[in-house]
């Protein structure tokens, strides 16, 4: 790919961006097609050392604040007709009570996978003090001359441990999971607004 129609598809895909952001991400990815052309490299090799235009949407998207991209987006390219205007302010009792339940059922379900992930985390804590009583339980039941209770207590002991390590690496592949889920959505909402109007 020649550097021109590199920056022509990476303004195309930065087009929600505010205008000064795209300047400046375009020069400087000018100026590393350069660079590299100037090591030695030729075009295409210089374009390809970059990275893909959608791997760096996807960066630069990650990178950008959500309030930037909105305050972007929400500036109006052109005036509304009264026509338009007219329309949303009659629509609004219905579309606006719409896109709040919406927003409410989304974000209560976000906060319900995180009440989730605290409970198994509590779960963990438990099993992990539980192994650490029955341990203790277990010397104090052999002082006290309770042999038997004693290796009750120490089994009960080995068991929560046991357990408590299974639920820590579950619980650290949830809470990653869902750390990753969190990272998608907010790519997956700024992507949402700088999509080109049709």
């Amino acid at each position: 790919m020649r550097k021109q129609e590199f920056l022509a598809q990476l303004r195309k895909g930065l087009s929600g961006l505010p205008q000064d952001d795209i300047e400046e991400r375009l020069t400087f990815f000018n100026e590393m097609i350069d660079d590299q052309m100037e090591e030695g490299l030729s075009e295409e090799e210089a374009v390809s050392a970059v990275g893909t235009v959608d791997e760096i949407v996807t960066q630069v998207v990650a990178e950008t604040p959500l309030a930037k991209i909105a305050k972007e987006r929400i500036k109006s390219k052109r005036r509304r007709s009264a026509g338009e205007i007219v329309l949303l302010v009659l629509g609004s009792p219905i579309w606006l009570p719409l896109v709040i339940a919406a927003s409410v059922v989304i974000l209560s379900l976000y906060i319900s996978l995180w009440v989730v992930m605290v409970s198994l985390w509590a779960v963990f804590v438990s099993l992990a003090a539980g192994s650490i009583g029955g341990v203790l339980l277990c010397i104090i039941f052999a002082i006290g001359g309770s042999v038997a209770s004693g290796i009750a207590m120490l089994a009960v002991g080995i068991v929560c441990a046991g357990l408590s390590i299974l639920m820590f690496y579950g619980c650290k592949a949830a809470t990653k999971g869902i750390l990753m889920l969190t990272r998608k959505m907010a790519i997956w909402i700024k992507n949402c607004f700088i999509k080109e109007e049709t």
